[in-house]
């Protein structure tokens, strides 16, 4: 096939991919066209036709089998290149196409797009495991024409040691789709992407590769064709295109506070055009926004890392058909998700790196002319930024005790079998391990990890780097709220584009689109709502399994008699209502001092809610609770005079006594274990506490439950242990009060 035939092949499967038609009326015209305007092969003379580049990565795939890197913007078409690929491949006889895609939402679109193709398309994720067999033997009958794959299966054992072989030498084109995730310099990292070397080095050769991505700065690019084995010296076609995207009007608004942007969204919401998503920095806030909105009697949906993957499924779809004006969503809600009509992207608290945000902000105006794209920034984003920084690649001496306890076990150890033995939670201790694992020191297998004994080098410079580059990246997005030039030009290199101008379009450029103005009414119900206390405490029911290998016997239940009742906090620290309040007050570097009497107020009020709830000593009825007879506090290297101010407030306020607080015992090292996990903290509680002779007697007279105050709880452990020790003192029950919920 000549490359004019395979030009022509190619826009006819493009023709298909966007609705055209896919059958072939009878009869022809002179000029070539049928009947209906179409030519044979179902295109029409001004129909839909490839870019330039869009063609010659189809080129160098289906007929150079090439590999290449094709960096454009959100809505330029890459799907559509492997796609069109993965049809003219099979026609040729080539096997089926492995998309290694990174999100659920991003499989649904794709498989739906396929099939308007004729290409079969089918996933294999975590949602559908009850599916992999079927899907495996349909790919090994020769039925599947793309498979799209989660970067995590390419670290099962299973799928890794007796999967991933066959179908590499099987598969017929290699997509590795939002491939910015391979690079720990970009914005998105993602260890398991870096499994993908595996998979490179197994391919036939002759093989194209193809990788793709809307958000790749000029290292960020060069990294990844590095790591894809695109770089270098060989003859990989790299496409980098400009970054503008024309329907895409952006815009800041400033406002004093976080009411004020809540209120902001209850007026103008329904002025945005057509539905869209509200980005927030964390689930807490995209809870507090969506009670709000709908409150206010907006249509929206919630859409966070804590959702169920059916609700999650039925909010795109919700979104998809407009019956919801917006989904209140965190980065979950991220690459990939595809709804062409998008009007509107609107970001309550700013993302830590321009990369990020030109990445969220590409959902919207890519089937439209007109978008609007809006951040409210809020005083807030400098904490939440920090936070999540804090749970980068952990310190040499934590990686190398991981490393140690698996060479001394000799023998694969679980996650939870590890996790007792190394000061890290688990979610952080996995993500280091698979950073290992690409790097050869471990390897997971079947009942585990194992240490492989190949020497293993912390990269020191190279971690430090990529912070001062995230330390970097959160400045540019100062600079981008404050800057008075064109935000699209800011963005795009912030990227490194070099095509990049004043887009005219931003509200710098053509003027303000949005002013500030809330009505009363709606600033008024943002305040209520932002300044509700209350906050749920679930105690701990279970003690965490592999205690015996830190030396603990503790296993099992928490016997009933000695557990800690449901508790309330006055807010999260994460949300952006009482966590803007309590979140300086709270910071380790903050000074002590008694609480401050707004915060007290507002406890008294989490107070009388709680005994009038469900469950509550005031609510009456045979549900009711017994109410609290006195208050212990809870003792505190840090804020001491703040928890035992609050404690004598909240004793004199409610007429109960003040019976004392539990002690540090005078030998105990560690008053607390920052972001460890359960069995760590529990180790470094054990023996830390003591009850006072005067508090034990206190206790064995009082008639009923004890409120145990702190300042704040992550864990849930130090108010577990607590609860347990005035349990035996004789405390007839304890109900956890608290500041603060962290996280």
């Amino acid at each position: 096939m000549s490359n004019e035939d395979l030009r022509t092949a190619a826009d006819a499967v493009l023709a298909r991919l966007v609705g055209g038609p896919t059958s072939e009326p009878a009869g022809t015209r002179q000029d070539g066209t049928r009947p209906d305007g179409t030519r044979p092969d179902g295109t029409r003379p001004d129909g839909p036709r490839l870019r330039e580049d869009q063609w010659r990565a189809i080129e160098a795939l289906v007929a150079e089998k090439r590999r290449a890197l094709v960096v454009q913007r959100t809505g330029w078409g890459k799907s559509a290149v492997y796609f069109v690929a993965t049809a003219l491949l099979r026609e040729r006889g080539s096997g089926p196409t492995v998309i290694v895609s990174p999100l659920l939402a991003l499989m649904r679109n794709q498989v739906e797009s396929a099939a308007r193709a004729g290409i079969r398309a089918r996933t294999i994720n975590s949602s559908n495991t009850e599916e992999w067999e079927t899907i495996q033997a349909e790919v090994a009958a020769g039925e599947v024409d793309v498979l799209l794959v989660s970067p995590e299966r390419l670290n099962n054992p299973e799928f890794r040691d007796q999967v991933l072989p066959e179908l590499a030498a099987a598969t017929g084109l290699l997509v590795v789709d939002e491939a910015h995730c391979i690079s720990d310099w970009g914005h998105d990292f993602r260890p398991d992407y870096r499994r993908l070397r595996t998979m490179l080095a197994d391919l036939p050769p002759g093989v194209p590769v193809l990788a793709t991505t809307a958000t790749a700065n000029a290292r960020v690019t060069a990294d990844v064709a590095e790591q894809l084995g695109t770089g270098g010296g060989s003859d990989a076609l790299v496409l980098r295109g400009p970054l503008d995207r024309e329907s895409l009007s952006l815009a800041v608004l400033e406002l004093p506070n976080a009411a004020h942007r809540l209120a902001w969204l209850a007026d103008h919401l329904d002025d945005l055009p057509g539905s869209g998503i509200i980005y927030t920095l964390t689930v807490a806030a995209a809870e507090e926004v969506t009670a709000y909105l709908s409150h206010r009697g907006h249509t929206v949906a919630s859409y966070t890392g804590k959702t169920e993957n059916a609700d999650r499924q039925q909010a795109e779809e919700d979104l998809l058909a407009n019956r919801v004006k917006a989904l209140v969503a965190t980065s979950a809600l991220g690459m990939g998700f595809d709804k062409p009509d998008l009007g509107f992207v609107v970001h309550l608290g700013s993302p830590s790196s321009p990369i990020a945000y030109y990445q969220q902000v590409g959902r919207a105006g890519r089937g439209v002319e007109h978008a609007e794209v809006l951040l409210l920034p809020g005083k807030e984003d400098t904490a939440i930024w920090n936070y999540f920084a804090s749970l980068a690649f952990p310190p040499e001496e934590q990686v190398r005790r991981t490393l140690d306890v698996l060479a001394q076990a000799g023998r694969p150890v679980s996650l939870p079998a590890l996790e007792p033995l190394v000061e890290l939670r688990r979610s952080r201790l996995e993500t280091m391990l698979k950073v290992l694992d690409v790097d050869g020191a471990v390897r997971r297998v079947k009942g585990g990890w194992v240490s492989t004994g190949a020497p293993w080098m912390y990269d020191t410079e190279r971690y430090a780097w990529v912070a001062k580059q995230r330390q970097a990246e959160q400045q540019a997005m100062r600079e981008y709220a404050a800057t008075t030039g064109c935000r699209m030009e800011f963005l795009r290199r912030q990227l490194d584009d070099e095509e990049a101008v004043p887009c005219g379009r931003c509200d710098n450029c053509a003027g303000g689109r949005f002013n500030d103005r809330v009505s009363a009414t709606a600033l008024e119900t943002a305040r209520g709502e932002l300044a509700r206390p209350g906050v749920d405490v679930e105690p701990r029911k279970m003690w965490p399994t592999g205690l015996a290998a830190v030396g603990m016997t503790l296993k099992g239940r928490i016997p009933p008699g000695e557990q800690a009742s449901p508790g309330r906090a006055l807010g999260r620290l994460s949300d952006i209502g009482w966590g803007n309040r309590l979140r300086p007050m709270l910071a380790p570097q903050a000074p002590d001092g008694p609480v401050p009497d707004d915060v007290t107020k507002a406890v008294v009020e989490v107070l009388a809610d709680w005994a009038k709830g469900p469950g509550g000593w005031a609510a009456g009825g045979a549900d009711s609770g017994p109410r609290p007879v006195g208050v212990v506090t809870m003792a505190s290297r840090s804020k001491p005079q703040l928890i035992q101010s609050l404690g004598a407030r909240i004793a004199e306020i409610g007429r109960l006594p003040l019976l004392g607080s539990l002690e540090y015992t005078a030998d105990a090292e560690v008053a607390h274990v920052p972001r460890s996990n359960s069995a760590q903290r529990l180790r470094a509680l054990d023996g830390a506490l003591t009850v006072p002779p005067a508090l034990a007697a206190a206790l064995r007279e009082a008639d009923g439950p004890v409120l145990l105050v702190d300042d704040a709880t992550e864990t849930g452990w130090t108010l577990a242990v607590g609860a347990r020790m005035l349990r035996q003192a004789g405390a007839k029950g304890v109900l956890p009060l608290v500041l603060a919920v962290q996280g």
